[in-house]
């Protein structure tokens, strides 16, 4: 262990997942994850840097090539103590050992071990000698079973070798590891050596602050997304001599419409991309059937998300959800009045699913011109619906596994993911928390701050619980 910050050789077969699990602790999802056996032959460190300093460090190490004969030479060491060291001191020069050296000189400077093993497939011998020379460094160890498949006819065996030459010995999926998992891995690492401890829980508070401050930053990027969607507008003036037949005046409807909804498109996959950088995503993989994949403005999400017809009949009571419109609260969420959303001039809505009015068309006129404005949105059910999306979406980053992309190659029995649930999160809010949004909703649409910080609470709490706790199946969405 280096004198300022832990330092971790993870080591293991190609296969075993451990340059996913570097990944994922690192939340470095570039790092290149190849399978085949001896493609890394030099040992590769990916430092976890936090407010422009390194907290901890993890080294990814060449798998080994010659086990049998590096056991033989510790054992014939007698007591001679910093085998690793001797051994990369006695053997550097020469080509046989190469990438064994390189393997093993992080433990020789004083790296800690994690070994990452697959517990879903049967131990072998050489598993078993590279445990004991493992054992006979006298480093401080820790071991991981990374199950990668639904495999486990093989784990008491794996535990039995391994609980007896490894301090500590965690089961830890690399490939769907929350970040509440990741760390209560760092945690375990405290006891696999007493110095370690003030060292290693020092990189727990840096990464407890920091995510806190990220989860923050998703919070406010929610907020935007909101007040942003709800105040859009898309205007066009059009000369009258080009309104003179009915189709002329259709496509201009139409093409304002189609622009608005689009703008509302956009402003949804920018804070997708805010969300994703926050928790530090490059590659990302999308579910075929995923809720997320979805068209923001489709049955299929207004069905699956928002409130329900009854708790938003109750809120509009509550909240005064209407705003500028009359609502027919007798069938809020399924459709509005005939009246309820009429433009200024000839009147006209824009779809939401079906016969829910999203918004509403004016038409003002002047001399010579007419001006066609699409929004802001009226529908008092959208924003619901878009604030379920976008939870959604941050609950997916923020549990991602950043080594999951391994994961995502052919593996016909591999873990498969859970069920997906369809629904949200508006939904389980208590009445008053979903009253406080509605206020809020009805303040943006004005361009009004009111019941904005009770809101940013209400968000708040529900990100911080998704990484404080094992998420449902929602995190596949």
């Amino acid at each position: 262990m280096s004198g300022k910050i832990p330092r971790l050789a993870i080591m293991g077969h190609p296969n075993a997942g451990k340059s996913s699990v570097v990944a994922t602790l690192t939340e470095n999802d570039l790092i290149a994850i190849d399978k085949r056996a001896g493609t890394t032959t030099e040992s590769s460190v990916y430092p976890v840097i936090i407010d422009g300093r390194p907290v901890i460090e993890f080294i990814d190490t060449p798998g080994f090539q010659n086990p049998n004969a590096i056991l033989e030479w510790f054992q014939a060491q007698g007591e001679k103590r910093e085998l690793a060291r001797a051994f990369v001191a006695a053997h550097r020069a020469d080509p046989l050992f190469a990438h064994d050296c390189a393997l093993l000189e992080p433990v020789a400077e004083g790296a800690a071990i994690i070994l990452v093993v697959d517990g879903s497939k049967r131990i072998k011998e050489k598993d078993r000698v590279e445990i004991e020379l493992l054992r006979l460094t006298a480093r401080p160890r820790m071991a991981i079973l990374n199950n990668l498949t639904n495999q486990t006819r093989y784990m008491n065996q794996w535990r039995d070798a391994l609980s007896k030459a490894f301090n500590s010995v965690r089961e830890f999926n690399a490939h769907r590891a929350t970040y509440g998992e990741r760390i209560k891995l760092l945690e375990a690492l405290k006891s696999i050596d007493q110095r370690w401890e003030p060292l290693v829980q020092e990189a727990i508070d840096a990464f407890e602050h920091d995510w806190t401050r990220r989860t923050d930053h998703a919070v406010t990027t929610i907020l935007d997304l909101l007040k942003d969607a709800l105040t859009f507008k898309v205007s066009r003036n059009v000369k009258e001599s080009k309104l003179a037949f009915k189709s002329g005046r259709d496509r201009v409807r139409a093409d304002v419409m189609a622009a608005f909804e689009d703008g509302l498109r956009q402003l949804e996959v920018k804070a997708q991309e805010q969300i994703r950088g926050h928790f530090r995503h490059h590659v990302w993989h999308m579910p075929p059937d995923s809720i997320l994949g979805k068209d923001l403005l489709s049955d299929e999400v207004s069905q699956a998300l928002g409130l329900s017809r009854r708790q938003l009949a109750l809120v509009g009571l509550a909240a005064g959800a209407a705003s500028g419109a009359t609502i027919d609260l007798s069938t809020a969420g399924h459709s509005l009045g005939a009246g309820a959303l009429i433009g200024a001039a000839t009147g006209g809505v824009l779809g939401f699913v079906g016969s829910k009015a999203l918004a509403k068309l004016d038409i003002e006129r002047a001399p010579g011109t007419q001006r066609f404005t699409a929004g802001p949105v009226s529908n008092p059910r959208f924003p619901f619906v878009l604030l379920d999306r976008i939870v959604l979406y941050s609950a997916r980053a923020m549990n991602w596994s950043h080594g999951r992309q391994a994961a995502e190659e052919s593996a016909p029995d591999r873990v498969p993911d859970k069920e997906i649930r369809r629904g949200g999160f508006a939904e389980e809010l208590s009445a008053q928390q979903q009253r406080d949004l509605a206020r809020f909703f009805n303040a943006a649409k004005k361009g009004k701050s009111d019941g904005e910080e009770a809101c940013r609470i209400i968000i708040r709490d529900i990100l911080h619980g998704l990484a404080v706790s094992e998420i449902d199946s929602r995190s596949d969405l």
